[in-house]
């Protein structure tokens, strides 16, 4: 946008009255494109790790589209630690066959803060694990402008938080999005660096 603007004002300095308000006219019409090219970035997948997702294949953003969540998240290697405790729990039926939500994703990374033998203890403990997988899940499909100051209920049914805004975002102020809006067949996708621990 700037250089266009510096253009506009360049070249109506340089010429009379009439073609000064018609290039103001004209930066006015190149103002009114600009929202709807953010739109359109903003439907594509964002953030720092998004450049480890597969190019092609069932891993990258095209065929994580084309299946429903759990099914999407294992052909994604930074989500096999994920994948290992949603089978643990047996909720792979439930997140594929559940319509239109949205899933915040810890990445084997986050999942690495853990403490070991508390991860162990966690992923043995089908109802404490699906209480805090139920806790990444939120019954409606986000898109990144609903997370700049969001408040949602989760299917453990207690509520997560979100904050931010550009390609910029907290979850519970402790999360952040590392690959925001990946589109699965039924879900929206946020692929996050900490795992989040519901309240209770």
């Amino acid at each position: 946008m700037l250089p266009l603007a510096l253009t506009a004002c360049s070249d109506s300095d340089s010429k009379d009255n009439a073609s000064d308000s018609t290039s103001s006219a004209a930066s006015k019409g190149s103002d009114m494109a600009s929202p709807s090219h953010d739109m359109n970035a903003m439907n594509e997948p964002f953030g720092p790790a998004c450049s480890t997702v597969p190019k092609d294949g069932a891993g990258s953003f095209d065929g994580m589209a084309k299946d429903p969540v759990a099914t999407a998240a294992s052909h994604n290697p930074a989500l096999s630690t994920l994948v290992t405790a949603v089978k643990k729990a047996g909720l792979v039926d439930t997140l594929n066959n559940a319509k239109n939500i949205t899933v915040f994703a810890p990445t084997n990374d986050a999942f690495a803060k853990i403490p070991k033998a508390d991860l162990d203890k966690v992923l043995n403990d089908k109802a404490q694990l699906t209480k805090i997988l139920t806790y990444h899940v939120v019954g409606q499909k986000l898109a990144p402008k609903d997370l700049s100051n969001g408040s949602f209920d989760t299917l453990e049914k207690s509520k997560l938080t979100t904050s931010g805004s550009g390609e910029s975002y907290k979850v519970n102020d402790t999360a952040n999005v590392v690959c925001g809006n990946v589109k699965t067949a039924n879900a929206n996708v946020y692929i996050i660096d900490s795992v989040l621990m519901p309240k209770s």
